[in-house]
């Protein structure tokens, strides 16, 4: 079960803004992507998404260091699929700006063909856009 919109939730990250590396939330590398993410990325604990791993949420902000907890409105939910299997992404912060949901939207889309590339799978992996988006 997704947050509602306006929710405030708690994530860990564990990607900080500009980094290269995807770690999982044991802290093992999972990917190394061909461009740097534009935002904090980690997940929400106690959840599990379809895959079986925590809700994955990206961050808006400041760059934090990994590990940091912290705390935000759920802004928007991103439709992902990774290897066949629904993958959303939890967008959180205090407000969503046009500006950042082209630079989300770019990224997803460059980010899901990479990914297909760089770590094939069983299944499609691509991004279907919001499935749920606060007012701009």
């Amino acid at each position: 079960m997704l947050p509602a919109l306006g929710s405030e939730i708690e994530v860990v990250l564990e990607v900080p803004r500009f980094s290269f590396v995807k770690r999982r939330p044991d802290g093992r590398v999972h990917f190394v992507s061909p461009l740097p993410t534009l935002f904090n990325y980690g997940s929400v604990p106690d959840t599990l998404a379809d895959d079986g791993d925590p809700l994955d949420a990206l961050v808006l902000g400041p760059r934090q260091p990994r590990g940091s907890r912290v705390r935000g409105r759920v802004l928007g939910v991103l439709d992902f699929v990774d290897h066949g299997v629904a993958d959303p992404k939890l967008v959180v912060g205090e407000i969503l700006r046009p500006r950042d949901v082209r630079a989300i939207e770019a990224f997803f889309r460059i980010y899901a063909r990479a990914k297909r590339v760089l770590d094939p799978g069983p299944g499609p992996t691509r991004f279907r856009g919001w499935s749920m988006r606060a007012p701009s």
